[in-house]
């Protein structure tokens, strides 16, 4: 990617967005030396900056004064995407109101719904679904906004994906399904709420483990007694893919 050499007043637009200092980014913005979306080695732009750092106030100045609500830094990240990693509800609203795309990925597929999903930003994960962001989108090893909210424990915002049409069984690729993940992070609670929405109890990952046999292996009781109420399977793996769990 070749970007220009950011001048000092680049420089000086850039700290201001990051920093929220809004009567400095005006008066930079004003001067005229500088374009509203100039970029850092990066790629990121003011807005970017703002919006990551929550900054509502130079947001709407910077989209007031032409700033793209869809600028990509180099890894393909966007001003909604940091907004929504960071929890930043007002400012999401304000970007998609703006024409934000929500679905835009990363490169490594991340969207913004899989990056609220993450932090458990329910507020935030309901505001994107609501204006129709993809609840089964996946990044470049096919997790899903469902695999990292059962991974990091976020029933509320399961249930929400869940409710939206989220795949309850998808498979990251090395097979791993949300149930298998949450077996082996002793979620018991999201282990519930998967197999009330229809998880497979026996889904394997590809080297044979089963959600029950994690959840064992790993010493999370509470776990296994879940999956014991839906009649998982309970045979032994083979000798080899056992051989090289343990």
């Amino acid at each position: 990617m070749s970007l220009k050499k950011e001048t000092p007043s680049d420089v000086l637009l850039h700290l201001a967005a990051l920093r929220g200092d809004d009567i400095t980014l005006r008066r930079v913005l004003d001067s005229g030396k500088v374009h509203v979306d100039c970029k850092d080695e990066d790629g990121t732009t003011p807005l970017i900056l703002s919006a990551a750092s929550g900054h509502t106030t130079c947001v709407l100045e910077l989209l007031e004064q032409g700033a793209d609500p869809n600028s990509r830094r180099a890894t393909g990240t966007t001003p909604l995407f940091f907004a929504a990693q960071g929890g930043y509800l007002d400012v999401v609203k304000i970007l998609i109101k703006a024409g934000a795309s929500v679905d835009t990925p990363s490169v490594d597929g991340g969207t913004p719904l899989f990056v609220a999903a993450q932090g458990g930003h329910v507020k935030l994960v309901k505001e994107l679904l609501d204006c129709g962001a993809n609840v089964n989108a996946c990044m470049k090893d096919r997790a899903t906004p469902v695999f990292i909210s059962a991974q990091n424990g976020h029933r509320t915002v399961l249930s929400l994906l869940l409710t939206a049409g989220a795949y309850p069984d998808t498979k990251r690729i090395d097979g791993a399904t949300p149930l298998w993940i949450a077996a082996q992070m002793g979620h018991d609670h999201i282990c519930k709420v998967l197999l009330q929405n229809g998880a497979n109890v026996d889904a394997v990952r590809c080297d044979g483990a089963t959600p029950l046999f994690k959840a064992a292996h790993k010493g999370h009781a509470a776990v296994v007694t879940e999956l014991l109420k839906h009649r998982p399977n309970l045979t032994l793996l083979p000798v080899s893919s056992a051989l090289v769990l343990f």
